[in-house]
Parts: C-alpha cells; structure tokens; sequence
C-alpha cells in the first residue's frame, strides 16, 4: 500500500453526476473573535454587526453575524467535496439568507450537484450545485447554487449527458425572509452617519463610493484560512493557471460590500443575492474600488417600517468607473466585460422606510 494512499485527492470533472448528494465535512462554531477578525480584514461597517445595543434593540438576541461571513464560511465547508480541484468560481444565484446567525451558533452545509457541463477543450467542466446551511437545531439558514469550473483528471473521460439549470434572475420579493420580530420602526439613522434610507433611493441612481482597497498577500490568505477554504489556486501558485496564487472571489464580495457602505450605509442586512459573476481574476496588490446602481425597489407585503433594495455592486481594479454602462457588452449574447471589472453582483438589502 502506498504511504499516501490515505490523502484525499478531491472530485474532479468525471467524479460527478446529478443528483449527487455531499453532506460537508467539519461543522463550524462562529464565534466573537471570527467577527472581530472579518472587520479587520474587510473593513466591514454595517451596525447589526457592529453594535450589540443597536441589534437587540431592533429584536435581535444580539449583534448578527455578518452576512457575507456567514455565506463565506457555510460555502467553505463545500470545497473539499465540489472545488478542490476548481479552475475559477463562476458565479452565484438565489442566494437566500434566512435566519440570523449568531456566534455560538453551529453551521453545516450540504450540496446536491444539479448541472454538469464539459468545456469544449475536454480538459475542465462546470458543475452546478444546490447548497443549504443549517444551524445546530437543524434549522436552514441559507441556501444557494453555484457554478464552479472543475479540471478532469482522465480527459479521455466521457463528457457526460450536458444539464444546465434554469435559474430565476430574481429572489421574488415574497420570498425574502424578514422577521416579524425584528421592528425598524425606531431606528436612530444618527448611529450610522446618513440619514438615506429606502425612500431616498430612485431606480437606475448611480452611487460611486469613494473608498478603495489595495489588497495585500496577507489580507487574502488570512481571509481565505478564515473560512477554512482550501482551495489549492488560492494558496498554492502551482495550481493556478495564472501561475501566482488567485485571491478568493469572496474576499472581493466582503471587500466591495465593505467599500459600498458610503452611501449606503442604511443597507442593514443582505436578504439575498439574486446573481453574481467573477468577471476577471484579482491579485494581490490590486486596488479595488466599488460602484453600486439601484436596479429596484420594492415595499414588502404587510410591512410599513422596512423595504427592500435590489442594488448592482460592481467591483473594478486599478481604475474608478464613470458609468455602469461601460462594465460591459452583448456580444453574439455573451456578456463581455471590461478587464478591469472583477466582480458583478445583483442582491438586495432590507433598509429602513421613513416613519409616518
């Protein structure tokens, strides 16, 4: 027997089919300290997170885990099993967050592989999975699909019968999870520094926030380690295509989503993310800048305190965007992006309503 005949070499290509089911290794306890040390690493502002006083005084047990925390830690728990062997993450769509997170509180993720499609250079294919995170008392908190390009170890495998899911560009409003405990109608606007909220915004307002963020060799990999994500291309040089170490299309989400806060710092909890794509690969030493467009608004059924944004974050490298309209093209139905976008996302954020 081998000595190494013990060390798991991860899922390639060929190894999946649809239908698959992964129950995730290794469940995670959030503590307070994880928290502390994603503020750290990504800047982040938002008050739920921040401030014990504020969230309890809204009906929360106690500060929340960030959302994007909890997302990158749930989907860190898939890697081992879906893209260990990954080329690129793809993308995202109805990500729906469903419950507030709390440290102490204990998450495992599962995923059912839903879509399979070889590349045509026979050499790598992209999987579709459905993921859901659940908390110690076997409640779902999040659930999710992703699409990751994964590298095949045999290439005279034969490609297997193509499936590609269809996915809703939008979590519909009445899909939103918004507790009827939770009450915005008190909310100081002073705690934050604006006094923007939901009524302020108009549909297709532009917001450029001024901030930007160079990011450090450290700063990734920390981050990364944090979510205990090993994907190899993130640590290991030799793995990637780029030949230097790609930083984890999350930390870009977190970083973003950090800078964006000027300007919408009333965004006080992400209730979905109806799609993302990783448009072009990051590096450390790259200065990220975020630039946000309101695409929709929306009241939400029998609630007058609280509504619900649907905003685009773009997130572009070494240079500010002017306009939206130049992150991209149609081209033969393909979406063409500038080499400077590196993140496109479509989500929505509950914000508080202006009291009558």
């Amino acid at each position: 027997m081998s000595a190494n005949s013990k060390s798991p070499t991860g899922n390639f290509f060929e190894d999946f089919y649809i239908g698959q089911v992964f129950h995730h290794a290794t469940p995670r306890t959030i503590s307070d300290g994880d928290s502390a040390l994603y503020i750290a690493l990504t800047g982040a502002r938002q008050v739920l997170s921040s401030a014990d006083t504020v969230a309890h005084a809204m009906g929360y047990q106690r500060r929340v885990v960030d959302d994007l925390l909890a997302f990158h830690i749930a989907l860190g728990k898939t890697v081992p099993d879906i893209s260990i062997n990954a080329v690129a993450n793809l993308g995202y769509a109805q990500v729906k967050f469903l419950r507030p997170i709390y440290a102490g509180d204990t998450l495992s993720s599962k995923s059912t592989v839903i879509g399979l499609k070889q590349n045509s250079d026979g050499k790598s294919g992209v999987v579709y999975v459905q993921c859901e995170a659940s908390n110690q008392n076997h409640q779902i908190v999040m659930t999710w699909i992703r699409w990751v390009m994964v590298r095949k170890q045999d290439t005279a495998a034969p490609a297997p019968t193509t499936v590609i899911p269809e996915l809703d560009k939008v979590v519909d409003v009445n899909h939103l999870s918004v507790s009827a405990d939770i009450s915005y109608q008190l909310f100081d606007t002073q705690i934050t520094g604006s006094d923007y909220v939901w009524d302020d915004y108009e549909v297709n307002e532009q917001i450029h926030h001024p901030s930007g963020m160079t990011i450090d060799e450290s700063d990734h990999t920390l981050a990364t380690k944090l979510y205990q994500n090993p994907a190899r291309l993130h640590f290991d040089a030799t793995q990637s295509t780029y030949q230097k170490r790609l930083i984890f299309g999350g930390h870009i989400i977190s970083v973003c989503r950090a800078l964006s806060y000027e300007g919408l710092e009333n965004a006080l909890t992400i209730a979905a993310i109806n799609g993302g794509s990783h448009c072009n690969p990051t590096f450390a030493g790259d200065t990220i800048y975020a630039h946000s467009q309101v695409l929709d608004k929306w009241q939400l059924p029998n609630r007058e305190d609280v509504g619900a944004l649907r905003l685009r974050l773009l997130g572009v490298k070494n240079e500010r965007l002017q306009d939206a309209s130049m992150a991209m093209r149609e081209e033969n139905g393909k979406r063409i992006y500038q080499p400077n976008v590196v993140l496109d996302l479509d989500y929505t954020v509950l914000m508080p309503r202006k009291t009558k």
